[in-house]
């Protein structure tokens, strides 16, 4: 089941907490908001929408003032940027316009963020999902307008990359895209906000060889770290405390075995030369 949009989700928690410190039940506070108990259950859970005129009753009727609620409401009501570019789904995109860190741990493709458009066009164009002109056009904008984020100054995302060495290998193998990919990769791994770290093919089997994923960090504490894999017919994310310490193991274990910063960008260079 899709899950609610992620600032949603953060409003209702948001509201939930305002109602418990109150002291009132959520029988008692949709009694008093003339709501229905399941339709409270639904706005905490980031279900429901909710607008500047139920949270003002509710900070009324819960004789609590939130400075920031309203612009919170507000920017919950606000639909995703990526819906302009016909992209509805509530998945990775959602998650990552929130997020201040990405750990990413990549087998068998460059990690998105640090792709060429056209190499992100030939991994496209290889999937059996079929794209027309005008969806390949939208996704290509989406993906650099994501990229930005990289080098963004108020709201930098921080991208740690843990690449196997097999996947930088099957771009070598593309003569068409080698050079620009792998030019862009030392290029990118000179930002502050990038961590590249390649897995040698010395290191042989490792932890991190039953399956790619990514780990979501958010800046507000109060926010899970999140734990997002795709697999071939689509792709899930994971709130549970103890799946995603695990998934943290697995990556620290991984990176562990890993070439550091420095010695992974001077092995694409030799790639390159």
């Amino acid at each position: 089941m899709t899950k609610p949009p992620f600032r949603r989700r953060k409003l209702g928690r948001s509201l939930r907490q305002m109602r418990e410190q109150s002291g009132m039940s959520i029988e008692d506070a949709a009694l008093a908001l003339d709501k229905k108990r399941t339709s409270m259950y639904r706005i905490e859970a980031g279900e429901s929408r909710v607008d500047v005129h139920l949270a003002r009753s509710m900070m009324d009727v819960y004789d609590i003032y939130l400075p920031r609620l309203l612009d919170d409401v507000r920017y919950a009501l606000e639909p995703g940027w990526w819906v302009k570019y016909g992209h509805t789904g509530l998945g990775y995109v959602d998650l990552e316009t929130e997020a201040v860190v990405v750990r990413e741990v990549s087998l068998t493709y460059v990690p998105g963020l640090l792709q060429t458009p056209a190499y992100t066009q030939a991994v496209f164009e290889a999937s059996q999902l079929r794209r027309s002109k005008s969806e390949l056009a939208n996704q290509l904008e989406m993906r650099k307008l994501r990229k930005r984020r990289l080098i963004d100054d108020e709201r930098p995302l921080n991208l740690i990359g843990l690449i196997d060495e097999s996947a930088l290998r099957r771009v070598e193998r593309h003569l068409e895209l080698k050079a620009e990919q792998l030019e862009h990769l030392v290029i990118m791994a000179e930002l502050p906000s990038v961590t590249l770290r390649v897995l040698s093919e010395e290191v042989g089997i490792h932890g991190g060889l039953s399956g790619a994923f990514t780990l979501l960090e958010f800046p507000d504490p109060e926010d899970q770290d999140m734990l997002y894999i795709e697999y071939p017919t689509g792709a899930s994310h994971f709130e549970d405390k103890s799946d995603v310490a695990q998934a943290r193991l697995v990556f620290e274990h991984v990176s562990a075995k890993a070439m550091g910063h420095d010695e992974s960008v001077a092995l694409i260079e030799r790639m390159l030369a």
